[in-house]
């Protein structure tokens, strides 16, 4: 999970860009960081709800914490403005865009609920911010 360190660090190097896309790559760095708190937090409610019998949460709970990862590095790479920044862009559309998927197969879960629009935002800037690298 990203600590207040690694949020600061981010927020210095998104704050103090340079080049063309280096905005738009602020806002993804941002986005990303965001969905992956939020697929941290999903992972924990997907364990507390296996540990209350309910095994459907059991994938999802897999899925949250891939995608937690693919997007803390996605975050990195974008506020460093790396060259690896597009495939990076690419992959963590498709793995937000599984996550939602799954979070959106249980059905009356609020918190479930929130990382699958979560994921969808994060996967929507993704894909906007690999055509402009691309």
């Amino acid at each position: 999970m990203l600590t207040m360190l690694t949020v600061a660090a981010i927020a210095f190097q998104v704050t103090n860009p340079s080049g063309e896309h280096a905005d738009h790559l602020a806002k993804c760095a941002a986005t990303c960081a965001n969905c992956q708190l939020m697929c941290e937090s999903c992972f924990k409610h997907c364990l507390n709800q296996v540990g209350e019998g309910k095994s459907e949460h059991a994938k999802t709970a897999q899925f949250c914490v891939d995608c937690a990862e693919c997007c803390s590095a996605c975050a990195s790479l974008c506020a460093r403005q790396s060259p690896l920044a597009g495939p990076m862009l690419e992959c963590c559309a498709k793995c937000c865009d599984m996550c939602a998927e799954s979070c959106e197969s249980v059905e009356d879960d609020e918190h479930m609920a929130e990382c699958a629009k979560t994921c969808r935002e994060c996967a929507k800037e993704c894909r906007d911010m690999a055509k402009m690298v691309g």
